[in-house]
């Protein structure tokens, strides 16, 4: 026993002094600066959030009761109003889950003043989403236009990309805009009229953006996802343009697809597997403009079951769209990416792992001639004294950003469900951030090696870049962050102005947070 102690407390007090060399030094130097620079994002990002905050409130105190929906009282006349472009929402739909009742609620209840029609989009009526949708409809037929579309299965992309597609053919021939959205955000009243103004007053724009806000459920891997999310925070908080595009939101202009317009829908047709990577890619090709508003951030309920597994099949399709791309350039821009993600990731998790050899060595110390000796010549408290003050300046700076964004998705809406900070587990948000940093290189090593995937009962498999093979496993019960069923039993009980709609429409916007199907 002795001499196993005496070999341990070697061991400890070689680790020590390796990870005070200079080559150590520098890389716990690099994670602090990595942790310092997040740390400066999110505060940079958080100022752009709290001026939009600071607007409303403005406009709220000089009488205008309705800067939630707009900036200026007087677009809410009925002459304005008559003279918005028609829009399009079309909405793929797989599986139900916890959330996706209240998320259509809030998106189907826009307070656009414009011709606006839905299009929820399935892959076949066998779907549980579709009898849910289905009444969901009937229930408002006085107050939308909105229908079903059954798009039948994929073959030669992605079945959200097939989804959209034909959701695209289906729209009213007069569509001006079309809005892609997730099922599994909430939005807010305004934000169909919101993107539609800066598409008129901005025509360059080619794809409008927005970013989740996620509402961790109280597990590991919620946190998890919470913590991959934020840094992502930083491209989408910009106030207007942008390189980022986030496939939850985008709003474009409908003859873009009607003319193919630099072979998008070809593009996306062809072995598309991830929407927004494609568009992102070419609208850098062809030097287009993407913008995010700064309204355009939107509460993202994880559900409450959302297990570890779950975060790491979703840590695995985030990293595969890199495996995905549509041209020589955008190949190069993903490797790019997989590189110094995987670089920064576990350069930020290298100083943690040195700082608990550090605090060992001080905590033998006492006991241990060996390790005294060590921990006296070393300079591995300092070390780690300058992590603790970068993590905690990191941790402030993301808990202000998500405080801001709290408030502001708040404000803009108003007679809906009231998120809080208080919910947050920031002690469980720390150990997310080394967690999710260790892993991603694993998933995105993985995905690059197996290039294939599973995701919603589905498996793709690419090859240069594009799907060209898919098996449907209809195992899978489970799906996405929302913890949807897409094969379990499926059971379900029977069945003018905009100030007016908007009485009408603010009466039935209390909804419970979950519903019974």
């Amino acid at each position: 026993m002795a001499a196993m102690e005496a070999a341990a407390d070697a061991m400890l007090a070689a680790a020590s002094r390796a990870f005070c060399s200079s080559v150590a030094v520098y890389f716990q130097i690099q994670g602090c600066c990595i942790a310092l620079l997040l740390a400066l994002g999110w505060a940079v990002a958080s100022f752009v959030r709290k001026k939009e905050v600071r607007k409303m409130r403005r406009k709220m105190a000089n009488g205008h009761s309705f800067a939630f929906l707009c900036d200026d009282v007087d677009e809410l006349e009925h002459s304005v109003q008559e003279k918005l472009p028609r829009v399009s929402v079309i909405m793929p739909l797989k599986g139900l889950g916890e959330h996706n009742l209240q998320n259509w609620r809030t998106q189907i209840t826009s307070l656009y003043g414009g011709p606006l029609e839905f299009l929820f989009v399935l892959e076949s009526k066998d779907d549980p989403a579709y009898q849910a949708v289905s009444r969901l409809i009937v229930e408002y037929k006085d107050k939308l236009e909105a229908k079903v579309v059954i798009a039948g299965f994929s073959t030669t992309c992605s079945q959200k990309i097939h989804n959209q597609l034909v959701g695209v053919e289906k729209m009213h021939k007069d569509t001006k805009y079309v809005l892609f959205l997730d099922d599994d955000v909430r939005l807010h009243p305004g934000t169909v009229g919101a993107l539609t103004k800066e598409m008129e007053k901005r025509p360059e724009i080619f794809i409008q953006t927005g970013y989740p806000l996620d509402l961790p459920s109280g597990s590991l891997g919620s946190y998890c996802i919470y913590e991959y999310h934020m840094p992502c925070s930083m491209g989408f908080a910009t106030g207007g343009q942008t390189f980022f595009l986030w496939g939850g939101c985008m709003m474009m202009h409908a003859d873009d697809f009607r003319q193919d317009l630099y072979g998008l829908v070809t593009g996306l047709k062809n072995g598309g597997y991830s929407d927004d990577m494609t568009l992102a890619a070419i609208a850098g090709q062809h030097k287009r403009l993407i913008w995010s508003p700064p309204v355009a951030v939107f509460p993202h309920p994880l559900a409450s079951d959302l297990s570890f597994s779950r975060y790491w099949n979703y840590l695995r399709k985030q990293t595969f769209v890199l495996e995905s791309y549509v041209s020589k350039v955008n190949w190069i821009m993903n490797r790019a990416l997989f590189g110094v993600h995987c670089y920064l990731s576990w350069g930020f998790v290298c100083p943690y792992v040195m700082a608990l050899v550090h605090i060992a060595t001080t905590l033998r110390a006492p006991y241990s001639g060996i390790v005294k000796e060590a921990a006296e010549s070393s300079c591995g408290l300092k070390l780690v004294s300058f992590l603790l003050i970068c993590t905690l300046t990191e941790l402030v700076s993301m808990w202000n950003l998500t405080r801001v964004e709290i408030q502001l998705c708040n404000m803009l809406s108003p007679e809906g469900q009231q998120d809080s900070l208080r919910s947050y587990n920031w002690g469980l948000v720390f150990v997310a951030v080394l967690v999710d940093n260790f892993l991603y290189p694993m998933s995105a090593f993985r995905s690059h090696f197996s290039q294939s995937i599973n995701w919603s009962g589905i498996r793709y498999y690419l090859k240069d870049g594009k799907v060209f093979k898919i098996e449907r496993e209809n195992s899978s019960k489970y799906t996405d962050l929302g913890g949807k069923h897409l094969y379990g039993k499926k059971t379900y009980p029977s069945g003018k102005s905009l100030l007016g709609y908007l009485s009408i429409s603010l009466a039935q916007w209390h909804q419970p947070k979950k519903y019974d199907i």
